[in-house]
């Protein structure tokens, strides 16, 4: 069923107080990170003007539930700060969960586009339901900014000018780091993946990278999506007695994988790797131990010790109660690009050319480092980091300890 909420006292969301918001002005060391955090562009919201009404549509169920509830409290988190102001009018948004199947997407999507009537899209976390919509939203001119699903193809072959990218691709998270894997890791390797879009991709973009540099893959091993029982396939793995690994799973996937792992002995005979979501914070404490010593890459960590990360971190787990995940940090992102474009278009969402032009000038310091769209694919430009599970003090952390570099999608 879906839920609306306004910035406004009394309602299910609420706003910071003022407190808060001091204190989150402080987290990052003096104002100017403070502003940084509440966006820097509050507006009054004009009398009588209509909302701006959004439709978020994420996973609240199944393997990817907990993905969804992230980039929801990092949008809620960001909209908080400016209380649900842009451009002078007011924001509200209206929640859809796609529930990991296109089908279901498709109807939702349509709901939110035909009859809510939504201004703008956003969310999507499963690439097969971004590919499902994508006709749907291009051909309706309804301006869509993904905050997660990472599918290759959405931004190259099927992009468009009304698709905005703030998360990632598969190809900026796996292509850089299978060159890396090569040199640091081993010569041959077993891959793995959840088999759906995006897990099939994130091989295929490793794999781009690890064998030119002169990689051997000894075999790819393939689970369903929504798997609960890894014996199988991680007996597939240990009969080919790799030297690495590099995987692909992610939410619920990725817990039972690197438990069972570890149950099973792989972690002692083999290192592993896998695209960050393997090993991100909305896992890693139920992975616990077993976790330890695996390599990722991503484009953001918990543990960067900047001011605009130090600034988001502790606001979140100030209002949340608990540590901040790639997943939130792209909600936050996506709220921060939506107030910013309406901010550079007096809250005007009537004219598509001129929204879509605000959206693609926008440039910030964003938690994860620099961001910035780039202007033939509307995918966001950012670093790529390689991270290890350690144990810091009495936590396990991921540790960014090698910068890949400024990763532009080849589009």
């Amino acid at each position: 069923m879906a839920t609306t909420r306004r910035g406004k006292e009394g309602t299910r969301d609420g706003r910071v107080t003022r407190r808060q918001l001091i204190r989150m002005a402080a987290a990052g060391g003096a104002a100017a990170a403070g502003a940084r955090l509440a966006g820097a562009f509050p507006v009054p919201a004009v009398l009588g003007a209509a909302p701006v009404k959004i439709g978020l549509l994420v996973s609240y169920s199944k393997v990817y539930g907990q993905l969804g509830e992230d980039i929801t409290n990092g949008m809620t988190l960001y909209f908080d700060s400016v209380k649900w102001q842009a451009g002078g009018r007011r924001l509200t948004w209206i929640r859809e969960d796609e529930e990991i199947d296109p089908q279901v997407g498709v109807r939702k999507a349509r709901k939110l586009i035909e009859a809510d009537r939504v201004d703008l899209l956003t969310g999507i976390v499963s690439t097969a339901t971004a590919y499902a919509i994508r006709d749907m939203v291009h051909n309706s001119r309804t301006i869509l900014i993904v905050s997660n699903a990472g599918g290759d193809q959405l931004t190259r072959a099927r992009k468009s000018p009304f698709i905005f990218r703030v998360s990632f691709s598969s190809w900026q998270v796996s292509y850089p780091f299978g060159k890396w894997f090569y040199e640091n890791v081993a010569r041959a390797a077993v891959l793995t993946a959840a088999n759906y879009a995006f897990g099939t991709e994130s091989i295929g973009d490793f794999k781009q990278s690890f064998v030119p540099a002169g990689g051997k893959v000894l075999g790819e091993v393939y689970p369903p999506l929504n798997n609960t029982d890894y014996a199988p396939y991680i007996a597939q793995v240990e009969k080919l007695k790799p030297e690495g690994t590099y995987n692909f799973y992610s939410g619920s996937d990725a817990v039972r994988f690197i438990q069972q792992a570890a149950q099973y002995g792989l972690t002692k005979k083999t290192q592993i790797t896998g695209a960050g979501f393997m090993v991100e914070q909305d896992v890693l404490p139920a992975e616990g131990p077993s976790a330890l010593g695996i390599y990722s890459p991503l484009h953001w960590a918990l543990t960067l010790q900047t001011p605009e990360n130090l600034a988001f971190t502790r606001a979140y787990r100030e209002r949340f109660k608990r540590d901040a995940s790639v997943f939130a940090m792209q909600g936050f992102d996506a709220a921060r690009v939506i107030v910013e474009a309406l901010t550079r278009t007096n809250g005007d969402t009537s004219n598509k050319d001129r929204l879509i032009e605000a959206i693609a000038g926008v440039k910030f310091q964003s938690p994860r480092g620099p961001f910035e769209f780039d202007p033939a694919t509307h995918n966001v430009i950012q670093t790529i980091y390689v991270r290890q599970v350690r144990q810091v003090g009495k936590t396990i952390a991921n540790v960014v300890f090698e910068n890949l570099g400024r990763v532009r999608d080849p589009g």
